[in-house]
């Protein structure tokens, strides 16, 4: 099982001031994650760093600059409906 990381230059504390979640935590990354439109839902590649807040989450994939904010479920699987181009904009998008 892989350690939950946090993004570069950032803390705990900052995320959760930022988000205005006092209860964000980083989780661990290896876990299933899918992109969800209209036109259905696909695999997303694996994420590097993953967040959550409450039912919600932010995940970065390994290899993409982009954040995707998605839900969070009981199994530990992600589906991701939005993209956002940094962190604090994914932060204040919650």
């Amino acid at each position: 099982m892989a350690d939950a990381r946090l993004p570069s230059g950032w803390t705990l504390q900052q995320i959760r001031d930022a988000s205005g979640d006092r209860e964000a935590v980083a989780l661990d990354p290896e876990r299933p994650v899918r992109w969800v439109s209209v036109d259905g839902a696909v695999a997303m590649p694996r994420p590097e760093i993953v967040l959550g807040f409450h039912g919600l989450c932010l995940v970065k994939p390994a290899d993409d600059e982009d954040w995707y904010m998605g839900s969070l479920y009981d199994d530990g699987s992600i589906d991701c409906w939005v993209a956002y181009g940094d962190l604090h904009e994914a932060l204040r998008g919650l």
